[in-house]
């Protein structure tokens, strides 16, 4: 994913987000409705959500040190992580707490037509940010990959979070129109506490869904299966490996992928030679999958016919940066 796009995307929800939270906040001072409280609430921490991932992408970029020699990639999936944690206590647990307090205490609304009128442009407006996720999540995603696999597989953080925000507020947003609708068309303010209890068991269900994909990055994923194939066909593609005896990769941020194979080489190679080969391996493991920046490829001695690799002193050739 480009920074920038991530980035515009983030943006655009943001700048949403703070705008119809105010007035969602007004819209229930006016009028008390559950579902506009829920709702405000909603914002919010979907506003604070976009200032944490713009805040991750900052600290991923800070150079590599000796305390953090692979660099600060990971940051991107921490402050990802912690914004399904807002999204589930903030947003879903305050939105359950509200439409369980309204169902024990209902009362009727006032200015019923105030939330309305904000639910109305509120869903403009989130349909103008989920219009640009889409837009730059298009610019990523494989052609004929479906949304739910993009959303699983994707390494950056970023725009699938703001993917299932968007399409959360907007489903939230239909949740608290039906609500306040129905309790003016009924006079039942019992509806305006389900549509709340309705936003707050979606919210939650988006924040365990986000919980679940970031933690699978938090604790580590390897390159995909295509970018995979692609790595082994670049390292044989040539008549410096022999066989390669066993292969490993892993994402130490969504841009950069740690690769680390050994490798059989033919038995009587001088290391000069070796390190040649090496270097010509690399380049085009690079060439192949752009985001292998880091490659550690280890040689051994491989004898044809023999698949057993015998005991020798093991040495690591890696290129320069």
């Amino acid at each position: 994913m480009s920074a920038s796009g991530g980035g515009r995307a983030i943006l655009a929800a943001f700048l949403a987000n703070m705008g119809i939270a105010l007035a969602k906040f007004i819209a229930w001072f006016l009028s008390g409705s559950a579902s506009m409280l829920a709702e405000a609430i909603h914002s919010v921490a979907d506003s604070g959500n976009q200032l944490l991932l713009m805040l991750g992408g900052r600290q991923a970029k800070k150079k590599a040190d000796r305390e953090h020699p692979f660099g600060y990639g990971r940051e991107r999936y921490v402050y990802a992580f912690v914004v399904s944690i807002i999204l589930f206590s903030v947003g879903g647990l305050f939105s359950i707490y509200e439409g369980v307090e309204k169902l024990t205490h209902p009362h009727e609304l006032e200015n019923a037509w105030i939330p309305i009128a904000v639910l109305v442009v509120a869903i403009v407006l989130e349909s103008f940010s989920l219009r640009t996720a889409i837009r730059e999540s298009n610019h990523v995603r494989a052609r004929g990959q479906s949304w739910v696999s993009f959303v699983r597989h994707a390494k950056a953080p970023e725009l699938p979070v703001v993917l299932l925000e968007d399409i959360a507020a907007l489903t939230g947003l239909v949740f608290a129109l039906f609500g306040v609708g129905m309790t003016v068309i009924t006079h039942n303010p019992v509806f305006d506490a389900i549509g709340t209890l309705m936003i707050g068991t979606l919210l939650i269900l988006v924040a365990i869904t986000l919980g679940v994909e970031t933690k699978s990055l938090l604790v580590g994923e390897g390159a995909t299966d295509a970018d995979h194939d692609r790595i082994v066909d670049a390292i044989v593609d040539g008549p410096e490996v022999e066989k390669i005896i066993h292969i490993k990769t892993l994402y130490l941020g969504p841009d950069e992928l740690l690769v680390a194979a050994k490798l059989g080489l033919a038995s009587d190679a001088p290391l000069v030679h070796v390190a040649a080969d090496i270097d010509r391996v690399e380049a085009r493991v690079r060439a192949a999958v752009p985001a292998a920046r880091v490659i550690y490829f280890e040689p051994d001695v491989y004898r044809p016919g023999d698949d057993t690799t015998p005991p020798t002193s093991e040495f690591v050739i890696k290129s320069a940066d």
